[in-house]
């Protein structure tokens, strides 16, 4: 339905007066075609006699290209919303020229011994055609090309004009109408044009989003930034002008059960791994990173082609997407959307030697095996293959790096082998049952599966030190195509179990094979090699590492050796250099180490967090964040720098769970998970206190200090709050324990200390799941004492979730109090009166914790913001809190669940702990995106630059945001064009 029946606009008089000249005239839609045609001429001749003019004048080619634009714009707006006026009755008649355009397509991209296959897969695209590339640039305009429209609000003519030449609004589709399919155009015409040279509030317009790259501006080249970068510019962009409220600058800590990858090795060390939802791109050499973002879910598997170009990223839950990179640029060049339509994700993929194919398999109790041919665009796979429930679980996915056409995958008890018939798209599968009484011997546990390099082979590594040698057995093809018969039939390939090598006591944990090696990493952090015979050829096993969780080999092939190289010897009786590329190793302990091979240099890249991360915390006044995890490891960054500063591991089974700061940033007390208390120094991370205090018996979960740096209050799961104070001994401040008070029936929010009005001493506030408020009396309070001043209700329904103290903006001091009903009310600080009920943030979840941005200056006292996160996200809102919902902007940030916030010092960053994902966020926060997002007020409209990427059809969308300040009309304009 269009916009015009959908939102009856105003009758004016003008309107009426378009309507009766519309009758009167009864070719009108052919004079406004002869206009169009006419003023193109006219454009085409002012733009030659420009160029002879140009010395005399003065003017520039562009200046005069300009101005011929916005006069031919202004007529074809007026003679266009003539039409509109009409009310339709008459379909306006085009022409569809063709637009000729070499196509340009991904075949370019991939390695030259595939050129031939691609050119099948890639037929050229006619007006009709059904073929899609992931590319929009690549793709001639159709008749077929989908046309979407968004109904906006109508800017002034001055403002239309604002945006670049090749930004196209619905006023300027009179030049391009002949562009356009007929039947299209003569539907949607009334609704694409505004009225002629009027400005008016509550006039609609539908502005055009057509999947065709528009005619860029002079100088810019036509061709994809994924086209036509030859090499990695990766880290050469600027990303520094933000134009969002909250952008992710920095990721601590990386997902570790995953692997990481060597991406490049030439000049700078580049590597891939994963942290949450984000595939991070990190230079070692200049120490930056770049974000692939995307996903709605924590990342459960990627690869990365042989030629590092592309990277394959793929998440598992609710709405789960498999995303396709450009490594040289960071670009989605394809997103498959229904890959998992239940819902269950991605639980194993791999991409082919030639980065044709995607194999994936799916994570739902019925897995399916699924190949993409990607480089077409394409929604579907190419062919499908379910899984009996009894092969288990397959987690491990590779393809024949001699053939793509061919498989492997295995679960802990069963190896499956796949051959792909391309031309019938059917997927057969042998999968052989290996029991002890195969090899009369004990097998164990499968961990991965690759191909033999002799091409007849699979081997199977197992966690019991030993390698199951499969047999394939390729029969001839059949000439009249693929067999659609049962695996087990006779003729068809299959894999047959015919040795079992013993090689080592240690599990094999990783098994691939680089160059003319076959290469295994063990439980006890051995690295080893063999050639084709299973004889080993070398081994490293003096770097006493953790379990190798992954190993991966630089790209450039190792330098032959000469008299000053310092390779090792083999293990032949020759003692030959034993020469291997360089390669990246990740242990299961969260490190991750490189190792040169000529003079066997091994490096510490990173080192993180192995366990689940809840507990963060910022220096008061310097940019240090202080990172606990649930291994013990407290870790200090330097966030500016994004320096790894000093850290400490305490024993085995202290897992920190609670980290702050005191006000002056000397102290850093800590909760852990089994009741311990530290108070440490803030700059060594040594103990302050000669012992910890040791007054629970579960996990501290919260931790505060006085603002005068002479009390500490903790809580714990036991709903019991603990104070400390400072005491004078011997002419030295000493801290010791001095009551706590089991005072909540649930679990404890929220533990303020605060500032009474009319003294100076502290006072200490905890709020309870149980829905009450209660305040101490600290002065009244003694040994084993901890008196309580009074309890109030805050809820009779939902729960209280959070509590802070609200900024300053009115006279009268107020703490906010956040409910699980996406409610926050305002409390009198000294009645404890509710004194106002509001609508909170509303995204998904109610919020879980809200900080107040902190300012520097007087000025900025005057308007205030908070900080708050809920279940999965992290957003910020304008204060004062009045219930406005477009107040208020959020993001994803830890899927899996957020488990910290904290604030910079000086308000530039947020940081978020994601807990289980054992990875920390960092968030530039933009306040004029925020402020130009929601604000109203003034006459003009500001723009805002953006870019939209990964739609369906794999399209690259540049988005301008501009903002209404006209009062009463607080609508967004999105103007859209492909690059």
């Amino acid at each position: 339905m269009s916009d015009a029946e959908e939102s009856p606009r105003e009758e004016t008089e003008n309107d009426g007066e378009a309507e009766m000249e519309e009758e009167e005239n009864p070719n009108y839609s052919e004079e406004v075609e002869n206009m169009q045609q006419e003023s193109k001429d006219d454009d085409t001749v002012a733009g030659r006699d420009s160029q002879g003019e140009s010395e005399e004048a003065g003017k520039t080619e562009e200046e005069e290209e300009e101005e011929a634009v916005r006069e031919g714009t202004e007529e074809k707006a007026g003679a266009a919303q003539e039409e509109v006026s009409a009310g339709g009755q008459e379909e306006t008649t085009v022409k569809l020229q063709e637009i000729a355009k070499p196509v340009i397509s991904l075949e370019k991209l991939l390695p030259t011994e595939s050129q031939s296959a691609m050119s099948e897969t890639f037929p050229k695209t006619h007006g009709g055609g059904e073929s899609k590339h992931s590319l929009p640039s690549e793709q001639p305009i159709s008749p077929s090309s989908q046309l979407e429209f968004l109904d906006l609000a109508l800017p002034s003519s001055e403002e239309q004009q604002m945006s670049s030449p090749e930004w196209q609004s619905s006023d300027e589709l009179g030049e391009n109408a002949d562009q356009l399919p007929q039947d299209e155009l003569g539907q949607e015409s009334r609704d694409l044009a505004p009225e002629k040279g009027e400005r008016r509030q509550g006039k609609r317009v539908s502005y055009l989003i057509e999947e065709k790259e528009v005619q860029p501006a002079a100088g810019i080249s036509k061709d994809s930034l994924v086209s036509t970068t030859a090499e990695d510019i990766l880290f050469q962009k600027d990303d520094s002008d933000s134009v969002y409220p909250l952008t992710m600058t920095w990721s601590f800590g990386w997902n570790s059960s995953l692997p990481v990858f060597y991406v490049r090795d030439a000049t700078q060390r580049v590597l891939l791994y994963a942290s949450a939802h984000t595939a991070v791109i990190y230079n070692v050499s200049k120490n930056n990173q770049r974000h692939l973002q995307g996903h709605p879910n924590v990342i459960s598997c990627f690869c990365i082609s042989e030629d590092r170009r592309w990277i394959a990223t793929a998440d598992k839950g609710p709405n789960c997407l498999i995303i396709i990179w450009d490594s040289f640029t960071s670009i989605p060049v394809h997103t498959l959307f229904d890959s998992c339509p239940e819902g269950n994700g991605i639980r194993a993929m791999a991409i082919s030697q030639d980065a044709k194919y995607l194999a994936t398999i799916s994570d739902a109790e019925i897995q399916k095996v699924c190949i993409w041919r990607w480089t077409l665009a394409v929604e579907t796979p190419a062919c499908t293959l379910d899984l009996p429930k009894e092969y288990g679980f397959q987690n491990c996915l590779t393809f024949n790096p001699t053939n793509n056409k061919e498989l492997v995958s295995n679960s802990k008890t069963q190896a499956i082998y796949y051959l792909w018939h391309e031309e019938g798209d059917i997927l057969i599968h042998s999968a052989p049952l290996l029991t002890e009484k195969t090899f009369n011997k004990h097998v164990g546990k499968f961990s991965q599966s690759i191909f033999h390099l002799n091409l007849t082979q699979i081997l199977s590594a197992t966690m019991e030190g030993k390698l199951v040698v499969w047999d394939i057995d390729r029969p001839p093809p059949l000439v009249d195509g693929p067999p659609a018969i049962a695996p087990t039939s006779s003729g068809l390939p299959c894999i047959k179990p015919c040795k079992l090598v013993h090689l080592q006591k240690e599990s094999i944990t990783v098994l691939t094979t680089v160059d003319s090696c076959i290469v295994t990493g063990d439980a006890k952090g051995h690295i080893k090699f063999y050639d084709h015979t299973l004889s080993i050829v070398h081994w490293y096993s003096h770097f006493e590492l953790s379990s190798i969780k992954s190993l991966s080999f630089s790209k450039t092939p190792a330098t032959p050796p000469t008299e000053k190289s310092n390779y090792p010897p083999d293990c032949t009786l020759k003692g030959d250099p034993f020469v291997i590329r360089n390669f990246i190793i990740g242990t299961s302990d969260a490190t991750v180490y490189h190792l040169t091979a000529d003079g066997t240099k091994l490096e510490k890249l990173l080192v993180e967090p192995q366990d689940a991360i809840c507990a963060i915390s910022c220096h008061p006044y310097q940019p240090l964040i202080a990172i606990g995890s649930f291994c013990g490891m407290i870790k200090v960054w330097d966030y500016e720098r994004k320096k790894y500063l000093f850290s400490r591991i305490f024993e085995k089974g202290f897992g920190v769970q609670s980290l702050t700061y005191n006000p002056e940033g000397a102290l850093l007390g800590a909760g852990f998970t089994e009741g311990t208390v530290y108070i440490l120094d803030a700059m060594s991370l040594e103990n302050e206190t000669p012992e910890p205090f040791k007054y629970s018996r579960s996990n501290v979960t919260h931790i505060s200090f006085s603002h005068d740096s002479q009390y500490m209050a903790t809580a714990d799961v036991n709903f019991t709050v603990a104070v400390y104070r400072v005491r004078v001994k011997s002419g030295q401040r000493v801290w010791e324990y001095l009551a706590r008070l089991r005072s909540h029936r649930k679990s404890i929010r929220s533990l303020l200390f605060g500032v009474h009005l009319e003294s100076s001493e502290p006072r200490l506030l905890s709020l309870g799941r149980d829905r009450l408020l209660i305040e101490y009396n600290l002065l009244r309070s003694n040994r084993d004492h901890l008196e309580v001043l009074d309890i109030h209700r805050t809820d009779q329904d939902s729960h209280p979730t959070c509590m802070i103290w609200y900024p300053p903006l009115v006279k009268e001091r107020f703490l906010l109090i956040s409910n699980s009903g996406y409610k926050v009310k305002l409390f009198n600080s000294t009645t404890k009166m509710c004194r106002k009920t509001l609508l909170g943030p509303v995204y998904g979840s109610p919020i879980e914790q809200i900080q107040i941005l902190p300012v520097k200056t007087t000025i900025e006292l005057q308007k205030r913001y908070l900080v708050f996160i809920n279940t999965d996200k992290v957003g910020l809102q304008i204060l004062p809190i009045d219930g406005n919902p477009h107040k208020t902007s959020a993001i994803i940030c830890h899927p899996n669940g957020v488990a910290g916030l904290a604030l910079s010092y000086d308000g530039r960053y947020a940081f978020t702990a994601g807990g289980l994902d054992r990875s920390v966020l960092q968030w530039e926060i933009n306040l004029s995106a925020l402020e130009a997002a929601v604000s109203l007020g003034g006459e003009d409209l500001t723009p805002f630059y953006g870019l939209v990427s990964g739609g369906r059809e794999g399209k690259f969308y540049r988005v301008i945001v501009l903002r209404v300040n006209t009062p009463g009309a607080g609508r967004l304009f999105l103007l859209f064009s492909a690059p």
